[in-house]
């Protein structure tokens, strides 16, 4: 017979109140900031850390934020770069990340850019299943 501690370590974490999206929704506007609302400092501060290090350093090297798309890959080019959140509103809104110019690096800065959209979204992703109690911290 299961005693009455192993049936509360059993329960999932789920059952805690508020809003279980916050962390998801929090980790997509703002990179690592899921993680920041679960109280995982150091966690949080990594990602952040990377994905706006990475984002920054595309921005550096010329890389094109998509905002149209006229090909299959300049599609799925935009949904990675939606991930960034915010950044990718932001940097719409001033104008940065426009028509790359002819440099080498233009090309690399923009897979920055979308691998960083990549990377929030999983990063968010796990955010909520910290919340959720589907992964343990």
């Amino acid at each position: 017979m299961p005693t009455q501690e192993n049936k509360s370590s059993a329960t999932p974490q789920s059952t805690q109140q508020g809003f279980v999206y916050l962390p998801l929704i929090a980790g997509w506007l703002v990179p690592g900031a899921g993680h920041f609302v679960l109280r995982k400092w150091g966690r949080g501060a990594l990602l952040a850390a990377s994905i706006l290090g990475m984002f920054l350093l595309g921005l550096a090297m010329q890389g094109k934020v998509y905002s149209s798309a006229n090909e299959v890959l300049d599609f799925l080019c935009i949904i990675g770069d939606l991930g960034n959140g915010l950044l990718y509103f932001l940097s719409r809104a001033i104008g940065l990340g426009g028509e790359p110019e002819q440099v080498t690096t233009a090309d690399w800065g923009t897979r920055f850019i979308v691998v960083a959209g990549l990377l929030n979204v999983i990063a968010a992703v796990d955010a909520h299943n910290l919340r959720t109690g589907r992964k343990a911290s």
